[in-house]
């Protein structure tokens, strides 16, 4: 079973910027929506942002205006670029991929982002 891999999580001090990237080689057909997700220490995860194929955007609370979540359909990558960082953005940023006919979903294992005052 082929992951998305994601990348770009680092640690930043609070008003920095970020940019997170994912990408899924594998599977057959075209992804539909693909998205972002962020979990903290025993914390559920929580969507931060999610896109459709069409490149229609959905942001969890907290994140619009700051955040922009993007995609390129041809390489099969999703991008989130994260403006003025706040400590409370810090967490495990976990990518997934749905696809359109089987609705079959992948998650990636995570890009750690950490965020100091």
């Amino acid at each position: 079973q082929v992951q998305p891999v994601e990348s770009g999580g680092d640690s930043v001090q609070a008003g920095r910027s970020l940019r997170l990237s994912c990408v899924y080689r594998g599977g057959w057909g075209f992804i539909g929506p693909m998205g972002w997700y962020r979990q903290g220490p025993g914390d559920q995860r929580q969507l931060v942002a999610d896109i459709d194929r069409s490149g229609k955007s959905n942001y969890g609370r907290g994140v619009n205006g700051r955040f922009i979540i993007s995609r390129n359909n041809a390489k099969n990558e999703v991008y989130l670029q994260m403006n003025n960082v706040q400590p409370e953005d810090s967490g495990v940023y976990v990518c997934y991929v749905k696809f359109l006919m089987s609705g079959n979903e992948f998650w990636g294992q995570g890009t750690r982002v950490t965020v100091s005052p």
